[in-house]
């Protein structure tokens, strides 16, 4: 039992649980109280352990009724001559005793599966099944293109082979005693499917998920389908988490220093240099502070969409975010993403600001009248955008001022290499004041330029 509490336990943390070991280890304590007979008691005995949130509470509740509910044996077909009638009416089975008693004589002779088969005993076969299954170790499944394997492992542990020869057996001495058997075998293939099935819900969806989120990182931000849009604010939100994780604790252990060796022995003279005192280097650290301007025009909007959400996800790591949003004109846009869900503040920050033609040049204008003061020399500067200002005037002069008062401008271009200085592309002028030009247009290159960013204050 305790394994199968184990492959439970992986099987929540795939639905989305998160399960720390003091977690399962307390829920493991409880179940020891509460024990397995009474399924509601151990559901909300899960439920009262192990959850969190309402989501994981209804991901855990569904998990378990998967996970408990196994599939049940389909039912196996009586002999096949119970509704044959002779000319008179007379049921010819049961008036033929022979028959019946020649059968259990050759029933006697046959391995175990086929007996537990023709015997019709669901719960025999249910735990042949469950004992099969775990010794196939299905519970390592992954992906759906591993069904067929583990059924045929999962029949192979139940003693398929040893029931096909008896089946070779019977077809030549009781033609009648093999086809029901062969049907009592269609049944129990169709109910290891099931199981399989039931198994790679339970443990292949973190793969599955891991799969389509490593397909997402690597696809162009600037082309994801309507349908993947949700999905992707997903991985960021979970790209923001990985982040905040990462870099708050080292900043937290590093806050005390490293140990001033001459300064502890001074301190501690008094006492023959026995070090009951200590004392510490304290390294001076700036405090964090990013200013983002955003191109939301047209061509751009869905990268900038994203990476806003990044960027504000990030208030436990960098201590002063502030973010703007331009195509035409430049408006600051921080009070709406920390005060509205995601889909609120996009939607009123493309209203007020997106989809129109980019103008560099009037755009940086607007953020030097309004918010230069903004920008210090511990402020890290990142542009996202494409840098194509429809042929108008780039004013590269602001970006060199910007760069002047900031720590660094980084400089985040969603399109290829290969098209900076093509057409209306100004990046190549504004590279010479940035102090990092990057291409990001996947959600992965958009993690790696952040988590750069980040670590270079820790």
């Amino acid at each position: 039992m305790r394994e199968n509490l184990h492959r439970f336990f992986r099987a929540a943390r795939g639905a989305g649980v998160r399960l720390s070991p003091a977690e399962s280890i307390d829920a493991m304590r409880a179940v020891s109280k509460v024990g397995f007979a009474d399924r509601t008691i151990l559901r909300d005995t899960f439920l009262l352990t192990l959850a969190k949130t309402q989501d994981e509470k209804k991901a855990l509740g569904d998990c378990f009724d998967l996970f408990f509910d196994q599939p049940e044996p389909q039912p196996l077909p009586e002999d096949g001559k119970a509704d044959e009638q002779d000319p008179s009416g007379s049921n010819s089975a049961s008036d033929s005793p022979g028959d019946a008693s020649g059968g259990d004589e050759q029933a006697e002779g046959l391995g175990q599966l086929a007996q537990m088969l023709l015997a019709q005993d669901r719960n025999q076969i249910s735990a042949a099944i469950a004992n099969a299954a775990s010794a196939a170790s299905l519970s390592d499944i992954r992906y759906f293109t591993q069904r067929g394997i583990f059924s045929g492992r999962i029949l192979d542990q139940m003693g398929i082979q040893r029931l096909r020869d008896d089946l070779d057996n019977l077809a030549a001495t009781n033609p009648a005693l093999a086809e029901r058997l062969t049907k009592a075998l269609d049944g129990l293939r169709g109910t290891v499917r099931e199981t399989v099935s039931q198994a790679l819900m339970l443990y292949g969806r973190e793969e599955s998920e891991n799969l389509r989120n490593e397909i997402l990182r690597n696809a162009p931000l600037s082309r994801i389908e309507p349908r993947q849009v949700e999905q992707m604010r997903h991985l960021i939100r979970q790209i923001a988490r990985r982040l905040r994780e990462r870099y708050s604790k080292p900043r937290k252990r590093q806050r005390r220093g490293h140990l001033d060796v001459r300064r502890t022995i001074r301190r501690n003279a008094a006492w023959g240099g026995v070090p009951f005192l200590t004392a510490w280097k304290r390294r001076h650290r700036d405090r964090p502070k990013i200013v983002a301007l955003c191109d939301v025009s047209g061509s751009v909007a869905r990268v900038s969409d994203f990476f806003l959400l990044l960027i504000h996800s990030l208030h436990e790591v960098v201590d002063d975010v502030r973010s703007f949003a331009f195509s035409g004109h430049l408006i600051e846009v921080s009070d709406i993403l920390e005060s509205k869900s995601p889909e609120e503040a996009m939607a009123e920050i493309m209203s007020k600001a997106g989809f129109g033609s980019s103008d560099y040049g009037n755009s940086f204008s607007d953020f030097e009248h309004g918010w230069m003061s903004a920008i210090t020399p511990q402020t890290t500067v990142i542009v996202l955008g494409d840098a194509r200002s429809n042929n108008l005037d780039p004013r590269a002069d602001i970006l060199r001022r910007i760069a002047e008062r900031s720590k660094r401008v980084v400089w985040l271009n969603p399109e290829g290499r290969m098209a900076w200085g093509w057409g209306d592309s100004e990046m190549p002028r504004y590279s010479t004041f940035c102090t990092v030009v990057r291409q990001c247009a996947t959600a992965k290159q958009l993690e790696r330029a952040v988590s750069d960013i980040v670590a270079s204050y820790q």
